[in-house]
């Protein structure tokens, strides 16, 4: 990886990977500020702890589901990074394209999720 961006980037994507409460809150130690907010067509999840309840309830819903990045760019604070949703036996299951928003610590503070939600 190229940029301290990128890696934080990364170590958020790998929090969804990630099997256990316990292990993806060590990744938001590194990668995310307490008061990040995401958001994506279906929720909104701000902090910590709303964003973990959103991510167990994916894996509950696509075990060993994870993110694979495809495309990432940054400047001046923000990234913009294309990925593949994948499931635990690496079948892509859709694609998205995500913007971060990084403190003056370099910890995501927004990320954005854009992608087709399923039918309501």
């Amino acid at each position: 990886m190229s940029t301290t961006t990128e890696k934080t980037w990364e170590q958020y994507v790998s929090s969804w990977k990630a099997a256990s409460a316990e292990a993806k809150r060590a990744l938001f130690e590194r990668c995310l500020s307490p008061r990040c907010v995401y958001t994506d067509p279906t929720t909104k999840a701000d902090g910590w702890d709303a964003l973990l309840s959103y991510m167990l309830e994916f894996h509950r819903q696509v075990p060993g589901g994870h993110f694979v990045t495809t495309y990432f760019r940054a400047h001046h604070g923000r990234s913009i990074a294309r990925w593949n949703m994948v499931d635990g036996e690496g079948t892509v299951l859709g694609d998205g394209t995500s913007y971060g928003q990084y403190d003056e610590a370099g910890k995501l503070t927004a990320m954005v999720g854009f992608f087709d939600a399923p039918p309501q």
